[in-house]
């Protein structure tokens, strides 16, 4: 996700706040997170340290696409849309932390805001808490850039406890659209308790889609598997018969091939 100037697309109050995070005396300045207390706490038991508050954002214009009414497709120029709205939030938040010398960002959040001044356009947002290893080891994705994970605090210390890494948020879309159904078809259903396939088989296929890119992107960081896969259905403005599924997780590897995961202990609560 690296560009070539790695200031691209920041604004320069984004870069101000960057540089002020920073003391310039070899001590580092105030930093900003949005993990909770106990995520917090937990990611400085995991061995790392908080940088700062880290987004990107990418107003995208989304255009349109013919649909035939009684046919299942991808609507590939949304889809494409999409993942590339998505794709510049991300790297703008990969090119903040990588300013402020980060080892990775922790708990991000993908979000979309839609506004009435920009018909057929979306806030694509990606934020997230920049942190740096604390013996100064790096721990950077194959591609040089921090690492990107959507992990909360206490999934991420476990991660790290197991011997896993982080090496990257990936994601496949796919906007798809489902059918309608003709008339007979409607009628015929009347009263009865029956499989609608035409509809069963649009939602496999665009879910099947998603999936894949997803993997895809895991493969290419030379990842073991993806850990926190959420599948995500949303219509947008798009209308009912046109749905967005996202499928989003956190690549992960082991830290050595001899690692060995320590058992689960058993806690006992004191709470009734």
């Amino acid at each position: 996700m690296a560009t070539t100037d790695p200031t691209a697309g920041l604004p320069p109050d984004a870069l101000r706040r960057l540089e002020e995070s920073e003391t310039g005396e070899g001590r580092r300045g105030l930093f900003t997170s949005d993990l909770s207390v106990n995520e917090f706490l937990l990611v400085k038991e995991a061995g790392f340290d908080p940088r700062g508050l880290v987004f990107g954002s990418s107003i995208y214009h989304i255009g349109l696409q013919r649909k035939s009414w009684g046919k299942n497709q991808e609507l590939t120029t949304l889809s494409q849309a999409m993942y590339t709205a998505r794709e510049l939030a991300m790297t703008r938040m990969e090119e903040e932390a990588n300013l402020l010398g980060a080892d990775g960002v922790v708990g991000v959040r993908l979000d979309i805001n839609f506004y009435e001044w920009g018909q057929h356009s979306a806030e694509f947002i990606a934020i997230g808490t920049a942190v740096s290893s604390s013996d100064g080891t790096s721990w950077r994705a194959p591609t040089g850039m921090p690492f990107t994970s959507d992990l909360s605090g206490q999934d991420f210390w476990t991660l790290v406890q197991s011997g896993y890494m982080p090496l990257g948020l990936v994601m496949g879309t796919c906007v798809y659209h489902v059918a309608h159904q003709g008339i007979g078809a409607k009628l015929g259903q009347i009263g009865q308790n029956t499989e609608m396939p035409n509809f069963t088989q649009a939602l496999y296929e665009a879910r099947e889609l998603a999936m894949e890119r997803m993997q895809e992107e895991a493969e290419k960081l030379g990842a073991e598997g993806i850990v926190g896969v959420q599948l995500v259905e949303k219509s947008h403005f798009w209308g009912s018969h046109v749905i967005e599924f996202l499928a989003v997780g956190t690549a992960v590897r082991p830290l050595r091939p001899d690692h060995v995961i320590d058992q689960p202990r058993m806690v006992l609560s004191l709470d009734r």
